[in-house]
């Protein structure tokens, strides 16, 4: 099965996960999340497939997310527009993301939950 990796290649963490992708020989097609931004249909897809909130799919630890306040503006946003501005500017979606048939997962601090994903086909 083929997936689909989405990364900022200059984020370390990015790397990381592309490493290990390659490493355990994970079949996967590239996009750069400032080149191609995910819209609002993939996020909104994405987020359900993975189960999580959607607070999950923004880069909290980001410039922009910090420039922009982000951490007091979203309790007032409805998940709709929380949508619309993820899908505004790639650089405010947490990465790296793979998405599968029927999962997704985000960032790469757990990697245990990347193998149980990934690898037990």
């Amino acid at each position: 099965m083929s997936y689909l990796f989405v990364e900022y290649p200059k984020c370390t963490t990015c790397r990381r996960a592309k490493k290990w992708l390659d490493e355990n020989k994970v079949d996967y097609e590239d996009r750069h999340i400032a080149d191609n931004n995910p819209t609002m249909e993939e996020l909104q897809e994405w987020i359900k497939k993975s189960g999580l909130p959607i607070k999950k799919f923004f880069n909290t630890s980001g410039t922009l997310y910090k420039e922009m306040n982000l951490s007091q503006k979203l309790k007032e946003l409805s998940e709709e527009d929380q949508l619309k501005l993820l899908s505004t500017n790639g650089m405010l979606v947490k990465r790296p993301i793979v998405v599968g048939e029927n999962s997704v997962l985000v960032g790469f601090r757990d990697e245990s939950l990347w193998n149980e994903a990934l690898l037990k086909r």
